[in-house]
């Protein structure tokens, strides 16, 4: 259950992220907590699966690395066999299940796009099965805030 503790924490660090040596400490700060608590809270929120991810999203690119959304068709007997391979490389995040041909979309993350196609080519003799490359062309920021605190004395997932 969200607390309205956590609500207010969650909508705290959603897009307001100090940039500092130590950013959890000025987090605790602002909403009058120590900052060991609001470590502490972050971990249980993860623990209980009420967050999934808490951490930051790079512009790669801008590092010189690259971003390849990548697909394949992968036969449904062998769908589980095929997941356990592509999320034991170390490039691969972002794994979906889709309802498609092609049922299954990864995002493969590199230091350089050779690097990226090696990943890519790696995946594919590792499988037995074609893998489609789809490299980032452009970027569109969409922000889509929810807030978990609605200020009327209750909170979304309560």
């Amino acid at each position: 259950m969200l607390t309205l503790e956590d609500a207010r924490l969650i909508d705290h660090l959603h897009g307001g992220f100090p940039l500092a040596d130590r950013p959890f400490a000025i987090v605790g700060q602002e909403l009058g907590w120590s900052e060991e608590r609001v470590i502490e809270r972050l971990h249980q929120l993860l623990a209980q699966g009420v967050l999934t991810r808490f951490g930051p999203l790079f512009q790669i690119e801008r590092a010189g690395g690259q971003f390849v959304l990548a697909a394949i068709a992968v036969p449904e007997e062998r769908f589980e066999a095929v997941n356990l391979v592509v999320n034991s490389f170390p490039e691969v995040a972002h794994n979906y299940r889709r309802t498609h041909a092609l049922n299954m979309w990864f995002v493969v993350a590199c230091e350089s796009p050779a690097q990226a196609q090696d990943a890519i080519a790696c995946i594919q003799d590792a499988v037995g099965l074609q893998v489609l490359a789809f490299p980032k062309e452009e970027e569109y920021f969409v922000e889509l805030r929810l807030p978990a605190w609605t200020g009327h004395g209750g909170s979304h997932g309560a």
